[in-house]
């Protein structure tokens, strides 16, 4: 067996690292069937599952059925006997002491991923309500989620009375239409009248506010999730709820020590602004507002990196000191990372989670969020809907998709009751190509996928990738989009200037390697801008060359996915200048830089956490099992304002008929 291991490492078809272990379990044991199997769960992980799946369907090491067939052939163990097998030798434990590999139900684990997993549903399990003072919540949440009157009248303002109508039930989030007076409402809003009248005309009851139920609910629990996708106000949302919690616990003369944290140092950067802009605006005294914290930091950073090591200074032996953490762009996060985090965590803290569950998962093994999501999209118990409803003033009985059926049975506690959906973007509504294309790639909507384009949005389009025409039109669009950033430099604008106009533009990439990939088109954006005299590459070094950070440098406060260009300063050194999250300029000489690459384009998976305004994305002209669901949502959610699409139609509805499947048992181990 291990001879055919070795063919397969030498073919590429598995890491060294999968041959290696499977060597190690082999001197432990020369049971082919188990060298086999712990070669494919060391496979499995380096594909970010968690385990090896053994239900009878399974394939080896991402081959073919008859290709996998012929390898499990060489055993003579007939597949339904692998289980039984493997439960026979000492590798191979229950978890109740330590063993290479855990066989749990029908999954094949490493030991320790299988105690991680172990630790995330036991934690998130054991997570409960939290006792509020139902009324005086109820008031402070009202007052957070006062309506604005005046900003609608000025959206109503000169427009017919159906888009006066649509403008109220959009900012409102009214559900119940036909009850209303509309007449009256029309009239009371272009008149002026009073809040107290417009309130009476248009009740709490007849609207679904989603912020303010996900607000209410993280109020309630220990541990929480807010999703949404982009301009659903996740950080619009949390900001209320810090505020909320921060005023609860002032009069209590105990307020809550409070952090804020991203996987990225981009992420937090976002985050940090996020918060910033919500702050100023939302109806607390100053003393609440002084007490949330504005300044967001990285994960790492937050549980201390030890150097050369894999643990952190905080650990289940040495917890954090705070009491409320939210944990922003959630999705990003690995199984290993989230278990230590969890375990880090003082028993009274408070954890939020934001993030897009439809989002790419982690780089590494699991998809933490995405499990949790779907482990609570079964509705709310009977309390927790009540709750809510005295909390918000919403009929959420009244909305099936909130109501647990009744054949349903699930621990009172359950991770169900601790899920909010923001359902509702008010950045991307049905005037929005962005928004409509993002919703048929993720519904798998071929007929919407198909007219999107067709439908007159001004802020999508979509060209053809092909060599002769498209790819130099993408070429000549990337050379006009930087140009802005690059003459900036060439005027000696100040730093954050540059900064900020290159990140108002990025090409994306679904591949690494070929001419539609990042190698490809960073080598074709940097010659054409050389050609156009905007840059001058006289070695690997250049100024306005922009780079990409790919390995966190703890000391230096750089962390993968940071952003810097390349500047001269006025010594004549060149210099690499970031905007850190704090938004501070720090410049560093190229030979202090972590690894890094140039990013005139980036990959999908090193975009998530960003925002640009336009966005260019290209997938290349033929199928490839990368090109699924999760990575073209991600990438085309990452335009805030214009998307240019550079693909084939095929591509795209192959794309939306392949959702991301990753082998867990975390999703089980919440819904028992």
């Amino acid at each position: 067996m291990l001879n055919q291991l070795q063919t397969l490492e030498q073919q590429g078809v598995i890491r060294a690292l999968d041959y290696q272990f499977a060597k190690l379990i082999h001197s432990m044991n020369p049971d082919p069937l188990l060298t086999l199997a712990a070669a494919n769960v060391s496979f499995e992980l380096g594909q970010g599952n968690v385990c090896m799946s053994l239900a009878s369907d399974f394939t080896l090491f991402g081959l073919d059925e008859k290709e996998s067939s012929q390898l499990m052939d060489s055993i003579a163990i007939p597949k339904e006997q692998w289980l039984t097998n493997l439960k026979s030798t000492q590798i191979v434990g229950e978890g109740n002491r330590p063993t290479p590999l855990v066989l749990d139900s029908d999954r094949l684990y490493l030991y320790r991923y299988w105690q991680y997993e172990r630790t995330v549903a036991s934690f998130l399990k054991s997570r409960s309500t939290e006792a509020l003072d139902t009324d005086e919540a109820r008031s402070i949440l009202q007052r957070l989620f006062t309506r604005d009157y005046h900003y609608l009248a000025q959206q109503c303002n000169g427009k017919s009375e159906a888009s006066q109508k649509t403008e109220l039930i959009k900012w409102l989030d009214i559900e119940s239409i036909d009850g209303l007076d509309w007449k009256a409402i029309l009239d009371a809003v272009n008149q002026g009248a009073d809040t107290d009248t417009l309130d009476s005309l248009i009740p709490e009851s007849a609207c679904l506010n989603w912020q303010k139920i996900a607000a209410a609910l993280a109020a309630s629990r220990s541990f929480s999730v807010i999703s949404g996708g982009p301009g659903t106000g996740k950080t619009t949302t949390v900001t209320r709820l810090l505020a909320l919690l921060t005023e609860l616990g002032l009069k209590r003369h105990s307020p809550p020590d409070i952090k804020l944290v991203a996987p990225t140092g981009k992420a937090a950067a976002r985050l940090t602004e996020s918060i910033g802009g919500a702050l100023a605006k939302i109806n607390c005294s100053e003393r609440v507002r002084e007490r949330i914290p504005a300044q967001a930091g990285t994960l790492h950073r937050l549980l201390g990196v030890i150097p050369g090591k894999a643990g952190f200074v905080h650990n289940k032996n040495n917890r954090l000191h705070l009491d409320i953490l939210v944990v922003d762009e959630a999705s990003m996060i690995d199984l290993p990372l989230m278990s230590r985090l969890l375990e880090a965590l003082p028993d009274h803290a408070r954890l939020i989670l934001l993030g897009d569950r439809d989002q790419l998962s982690s780089v590494e093994a699991g998809s933490v969020l995405g499990d949790i999501c779907a482990a609570a999209s079964f509705g709310y118990s009977d309390e927790q809907r009540n709750l809510l409803e005295v909390l918000t003033g919403h009929e959420l009985h009244k909305h099936d998709l909130l109501t647990r059926k009744p054949e349903q049975t699930y621990a009172p506690n359950s991770v169900s009751d601790s899920l909010c959906l923001l359902r509702k973007s008010y950045r991307f509504d049905a005037h929005s190509g962005i928004g409509s294309l993002a919703k048929a790639i993720n519904n798998n909507d071929h007929r919407t996928l198909k007219s999107v384009f067709a439908s007159g949005f001004d802020d999508i389009e979509l060209f053809s990738i092909a060599r002769d025409s498209g790819y130099p039109q993408l070429i000549q669009q990337s050379v006009e989009s930087y140009h802005h950033y690059l003459e900036l430099i060439k005027q000696k604008a100040e730093t954050h200037l540059i900064l900020d106009a290159f990140n108002q533009f990025q090409v994306l990439c679904a591949l690494r390697e070929g001419p539609y990939g990042i190698s490809g088109l960073n080598e074709e954006i940097q010659k054409a801008l050389q050609q156009k005299g905007l840059i001058e590459v006289t070695g690997q070094w250049y100024e306005g060359r922009p780079i990409l950070i790919t390995r966190n440098d703890h000391g230096l406060g750089l962390y993968n996915g940071d952003i810097g260009i390349t500047i001269r300063g006025s010594d004549g050194r060149l210099r690499i200048a970031f905007q850190l999250p704090d938004k501070q300029v720090r410049q560093f000489l190229p030979s202090r830089l972590p690894e890094h690459e140039t990013v005139f384009a980036m990959t999908i998976h090193k975009s998530q956490g960003s925002e640009f305004a336009d966005v260019v994305m290209v997938l290349p002209d033929k199928d490839s099992p990368i090109i699924t669901r999760e990575l073209v949502y991600t990438g085309i959610t990452r335009a805030k304002s214009k998307l240019t699409l550079f693909a084939e139609m095929g591509i795209l509805i192959k794309a939306a008929k392949s959702p991301t499947k990753r082998q867990s048992g975390l999703y089980r181990r919440l819904v028992q």
